[in-house]
């Protein structure tokens, strides 16, 4: 396997449930429902918020490249969570979304950044809901600003990936597979319940 086997492989399994990231009931159950732009706002600073912190650690605890790459990715997540802050004029950080207590579980150089490409798939279509409402909302500079994010969130698979293919073996490469799959689910198995709670159906995409 190579870097652009990994990344078609996760997409491949892992469809249905980005497929479902990426429709708009992915943002209802982001904000429980409240569809306003408050709420929208804050569940994108959230996401990015505790990114980076999880980030952060990873960095800390891995090595050269591996650890670099953590660290520019926790830097850059705080950029987007000051961006999003600064659309809602003020921002305090509510509850981790649910893939972080997954993500906190995950160890292994090929786990974590096979991780880290499921985290950032799922991120990806997530930042383009976020864009998609506010072009509904007529206010297409917050959009530009969320439109932005998607361009890192493509670095972000690009890096890793190319990091996987110094780092993996065979079996490693499975592993790789098996922890971004797990992370996009964690994800998506979140949303499905969010979803259910709020007496809405989750499976079809829309």
């Amino acid at each position: 396997m190579d870097s652009q086997e990994f990344v078609e492989t996760v997409r491949d399994e892992a469809a249905t449930p980005l497929s479902r990231l990426g429709s708009s009931k992915a943002l209802f159950a982001d904000t429980a429902g409240e569809m306003e732009d408050d709420a929208v706002l804050q569940a994108a600073a959230d996401r990015a918020h505790f990114a980076a912190e999880r980030f952060d650690a990873w960095a800390d605890e891995e090595s050269e490249a591996v650890a670099e790459l953590f660290a520019d990715a926790a830097e850059t997540e705080r950029d987007h969570s000051e961006a999003a802050a600064d659309e809602r004029g003020d921002y305090d950080p509510g509850e981790a979304p649910a893939v972080q207590e997954h993500l906190a579980g995950v160890e292994g150089t090929p786990e974590r950044l096979g991780a880290f490409v499921g985290w950032a798939l799922a991120a990806g279509n997530n930042a383009d809901q976020v864009v998609g409402y506010f072009v509904g909302q007529a206010s297409p500079r917050t959009a530009s600003t969320f439109r932005a994010f998607g361009d890192d969130y493509d670095e972000y698979v690009e890096t890793a990936s190319d990091l996987l293919a110094d780092v993996c073996d065979d079996e490693t490469w499975a592993d790789a597979v098996d922890a971004a799959t797990a992370t996009i689910e964690a994800d998506y198995e979140d949303y499905f319940e969010t979803l259910e709670s709020l007496g809405v159906n989750p499976k079809p995409v829309c």
